[in-house]
């Protein structure tokens, strides 16, 4: 197989060039980069890549194909892929089919041949940047032209692009444990974690009412992991503030954190160039234990607007650069985490958290009227 040529530009002008692969055609988000060696499948299906150009370490990418359980959402949510060395073929015998043929039907561009560990050490210094990738256009100047016009991540909405459309549900209708989710750009796993632990989980889209959320008559409220910048969501920070003041038990996940922090009179700023890998050390500062984990945000809760603000207390940090890596509420039930407790295929340390907002829920009221 023969790859046509490809090009990939820095907004700071620096230029690789490569060859072609997934769509033929161009493509423009924030570059970022994913340190984890398994599981690409899954990371290229979550929502919380939306708009983003992504940066593969490992260097061999393609090679166990796809698999139709192993995905995070209904499409593939990254703006374009880079890699170092691409395979498109695969020799996994239970797999539906190739990366490939994976990215040509959901429209992905991608760019391989490139060397990778020069194109991360470069964003680690010079920090989050965007970037273009096209197969269709080696013109470099034209693309700088382009990829001048595109917005920066800090300050743009985007869970509205890739919310649920309608509400659906998860697990046993029967069940006394009823969960509200809100829908930010939702992982599958996050309900199905809820699932196996015996909850009837309800989906809602963003733009849902807390009316509609109580008609559900739920035990507790979920707030899902999502793209884009958590200070340009105004409206979710008031929906997801009247949650917490039900008095019901809350559980944020990433960008459900982040709201969830905002909501609490706290602030969040952008990161030089985010955490986004399976490999993340964690200490939850309650048990004193360290956990492996799968983190991908941009952004992160200031830890000095938490050391003003008496009701909330610092749970977890990242033990790389001290951030911020969970909450939790003193006066109610309510908690939150940065990073992914329900990661597929793993890290499976923190799935604890999903137990503890399970025994936060039991013996909670599901009526629909305020407690």
């Amino acid at each position: 197989m023969e790859n046509k040529p490809a090009v990939l530009v820095l907004a700071d002008g620096t230029v690789f060039k490569g060859k072609a692969i997934g769509k033929i055609g161009t493509t423009t988000g924030e570059i970022a980069f994913n340190t984890g060696m398994t599981g690409y499948q899954e990371v290229f299906t979550d929502p919380s890549y939306h708009r983003q150009i992504l940066i593969m370490n490992t260097a061999h990418i393609g090679n166990y194909g796809v698999h139709e359980d192993e995905i995070e959402s209904d499409s593939m949510k990254i703006s374009g892929l880079v890699v170092k060395k691409f395979s498109p073929y695969y020799s996994r015998p239970a797999g539906n089919g190739s990366l490939q043929e994976f990215m040509e039907k959901d429209g992905c561009v991608g760019i391989s041949d490139i060397d990778t560990r020069a194109l991360v050490r470069h964003i680690r210094n010079a920090g989050a940047m965007n970037a273009i990738i096209s197969s269709d256009n080696l013109d470099v100047d034209k693309l700088k032209a382009e990829l001048a016009r595109v917005p920066s991540m800090e300050g743009l909405e985007l869970s509205s692009e890739v919310t649920s459309k309608s509400p659906w549900t998860m697990g046993d209708e029967n069940s006394e444990i009823r969960v509200s989710l809100l829908d930010l750009g939702v992982k599958r796993n996050i309900a199905r974690c809820l699932a196996e632990r015996g909850c009837y989980v309800k989906v809602f889209p963003m733009n849902s009412s807390l009316d509609e959320m109580l008609a559900f008559e739920p035990n507790g409220f979920m707030l899902s992991n999502g793209p884009g910048d958590p200070g340009a969501m105004s409206n979710t920070v008031e929906l997801v503030k009247d949650i917490v003041n039900t008095g019901k038990p809350v559980f944020g996940i990433c960008l459900g954190h982040q709201v969830l922090a905002i909501s609490q009179g706290l602030e969040t700023e952008k990161m030089h160039n985010g955490h986004r890998g399976i490999n993340h050390p964690v200490k939850n500062l309650l048990t004193g234990k360290g956990e492996i984990t799968s983190q991908n945000h941009g952004f992160v809760v200031s830890r000095d607007s938490i050391e003003n603000n008496p009701n909330i207390e610092l749970t977890h940090i990242h033990l790389n650069d001290d951030t911020v890596a969970g909450i939790q509420l003193k006066d109610k039930k309510v908690f939150s985490v940065q990073y992914h407790p329900e990661a597929s295929a793993g890290p499976h340390d923190s799935r604890y958290l999903f137990d503890q907002f399970v025994e936060n829920m039991v013996g909670v009221s599901a009526n629909k009227d305020l407690v």
